[in-house]
């Protein structure tokens, strides 16, 4: 009960540390301010209803379900899911007004870094998100695994869900694309309110990178090029490792605002930087412990099979929620691949490195770096 209360009151903490202490309350939506009435007004796309329109949910007539609700017409489950044929675009959500998403749900099939995720705010032409979808979801090595944290959950069955509040104030669009040769079926819903937002909110965004191998003495980049102000709220990390031994000596550095050489916040390695510590080893077991917790996570721990899968590879999620790294200019994030050789050394290591960078910041962005294409997104 004690963990579960903690639990709770940190999630209040959250919202009020995102959206700021004075947000309308239709945008905040944690437990401490439940009670309070609010003119926001709450809607929801999914398959049946895109725009999420008031009284225009459930009327499909044609859809993935037609076939079973034969017997029963218009208004039982007609069209509860969609799918996306190979090389195409789908837009899940077409938004008009102001408000915010408070919570994404879906559960798509096929492979997960084929299928990419974009978000775009109050029309711009180029999207604020652009990430595989199992990334964006902290499942980057296409393999399930549980997560329980404030921001990100996982649920059995594959089910994945974002509680990151994503304001905007003219339009919001999301879309997925399909790279894949398959054809591939998504159930989801998204869950926005139409409110007044505040005029310090700022918008959220979200960056994939992928390098294989990372080039010997090269330093991993989380993320460059952010102009304006913002706050730098998540990182996810999909580690690759090419060697035995330990691999997470590495540093992660945060150049804020004009920093150049060296960065304002400096971490103390790899294991740290997501809030273990010690090679994230259980002592008595002499094996990797995995965990999930609010604010981190060594969610995953992909052992080899003895044959074909060779490789160790690790997920790890960071959430800046109470913590949030404030810039007022620029951001650059990077991460050292760090481990041991002879003679008490360290050893520049040539992984796989996948992440993706959450933050918020004010419009517009510079435009991201081009997406990989399926080749090197392909997990191998």
């Amino acid at each position: 009960m004690l963990k579960y209360s903690c639990i709770i009151a940190s999630l209040a903490i959250a919202s009020l540390a995102l959206m700021g202490q004075d947000a309308p309350y239709g945008l905040t939506g944690d437990l401490s301010n439940l009670y309070r009435l609010s003119n926001a007004k709450t809607f929801s796309a999914s398959p049946e209803n895109v725009t999420g329109a008031k009284g225009q949910g459930g009327m499909a007539t044609k859809g993935t379900g037609e076939g079973p609700a034969r017997e029963l017409g218009r208004g039982w489950k007609i069209s509860p899911s969609i799918v996306i044929k190979p090389k195409q675009t789908f837009v899940l959500a077409d938004i008009d007004g102001q408000g915010a998403i408070q919570h994404i749900w879906m559960t798509p099939t096929g492979t997960w870094r084929y299928s990419i995720l974009r978000m775009y705010w109050d029309g711009e032409k180029d999207p604020s998100i652009e990430v595989p979808v199992g990334d964006f979801f902290t499942m980057g090595w296409g393999v399930y695994a549980k997560v329980q944290s404030l921001a990100v959950c996982v649920n059995p069955g594959s089910a994945f869900n974002s509680y990151w509040p994503m304001p905007f104030r003219k339009h919001a669009k999301i879309t997925m694309e399909n790279l894949d040769d398959r054809d591939m079926v998504v159930y989801y819903q998204i869950d926005y309110t139409q409110t007044e937002v505040p005029k310090d909110a700022a918008y959220f965004h979200a960056q994939f990178r992928r390098v294989n191998p990372l080039p010997y003495k090269d330093v991993y980049t989380i993320l460059d090029g952010v102009k304006g102000k913002g706050q730098y709220v998540g990182t996810y990390l999909a580690y690759g490792v090419h060697n035995d031994g330990w691999w997470g000596e590495g540093e992660i550095k945060f150049y804020l605002d004009g920093d150049k050489d060296f960065p304002t916040i400096n971490g103390t390695g790899t294991e740290d930087y997501f809030c273990g510590s010690y090679n994230f080893e259980n002592q008595e077991k002499k094996q990797y412990e995995e965990f999930t917790s609010p604010y981190s996570g060594l969610i995953q721990v992909i052992k080899p099979d003895g044959l074909y899968k060779s490789q160790q590879r690790f997920g790890l999620y960071r959430w800046h929620i109470v913590d949030p790294i404030r810039f007022d200019n620029d951001l650059k994030v990077t991460m050292q691949d760090l481990g041991w050789r002879s003679g008490g050394r360290y050893l520049p290591l040539q992984d796989d490195m996948s992440s993706v960078a959450f933050w918020y910041q004010t419009e517009p962005h510079t435009v991201f770096p081009p997406l990989p294409d399926k080749d090197h997104l392909e997990v191998n």
